[in-house]
């Protein structure tokens, strides 16, 4: 038997691309997992894929709205008991030059990648608490690492997520919540392959290996924890 069977998480921007894959790869280990995503129909394809006997649910989810954050999670106490695991891997970017990102874009962008992380970790902690423990894992990305022109929106809400992750590890250890940023490197998912179809796929890693290394860091020895993990594709060039 998995040590995650039984437990419960909610993972966001769940409807495809690495959330998905991360669904997968808990409900596989016997975990109950919500299914979040601001696109209702694709979380709900995803639970059905992976959650037949009722172990996925999908729900509807902006996380840059607080009261919607809260809710979910809510929700997901309700549904399945408590909570165990909270996983922040929604997100969203715009490749323009500073002159054509509108403060519209830029408030869209913090609010997914940033200020999304936060509500939701505001709203799990007493939830987390409340079982003697449990796990944050925020998906940062290299832009929390390194930089290139025209994306920085993208590039300040990853390098803002990487301090949060590292403020709340610090913060919240002592209730035995342990907190993680993994940092992807670049993988085939449709993120990255929607907006640039010319990118070489030999330099991408699969969003599926990336997911395994969730059963990983959710089984570490109880007083032990990665506060941040980088993985890269083995033959990505850009780094560091």
């Amino acid at each position: 038997m998995s040590l995650l069977e039984g437990k419960v998480a909610l993972v966001t921007g769940a409807g495809r691309g690495l959330g998905e894959q991360i669904v997968r790869t808990l409900a596989a280990e016997g975990m109950r997992v919500t299914a979040a995503d601001l696109d209702l129909a694709a979380a709900q394809r995803v639970a059905h894929a992976c959650g037949v006997d009722g172990s996925v649910q999908a729900q509807a989810l902006d996380v840059g709205d607080p009261d919607a954050a809260a809710t979910a999670l809510a929700a997901t106490v309700r549904h399945f008991g408590g909570l165990d695991v909270l996983v922040n891997n929604a997100g969203t970017d715009l490749t323009a030059p500073i002159g054509e990102i509108t403060p519209a874009h830029w408030q869209r962008i913090l609010a997914t990648n940033l200020s999304g992380p936060f509500y939701l970790a505001r709203a799990a902690q007493p939830l987390l608490a409340a079982r003697g423990g449990g796990h944050i894992v925020n998906i940062v990305s290299t832009a929390a690492k390194r930089a290139w022109p025209n994306a920085s929106a993208y590039h300040a809400s990853k390098w803002g997520l990487l301090g949060l992750s590292q403020a709340l590890h610090a913060e919240l250890r002592g209730q035995h919540i342990r907190v993680v940023a993994l940092i992807a490197g670049g993988m085939r998912t449709p993120f990255l392959l929607d907006r640039f179809p010319d990118i070489d796929l030999a330099t991408l890693q699969d969003p599926a290996d990336v997911a395994r290394v969730l059963p990983f860091l959710l089984t570490l020895p109880e007083n032990t924890v990665i506060p941040e993990l980088l993985v890269l594709p083995r033959l990505e060039s850009s780094w560091p």
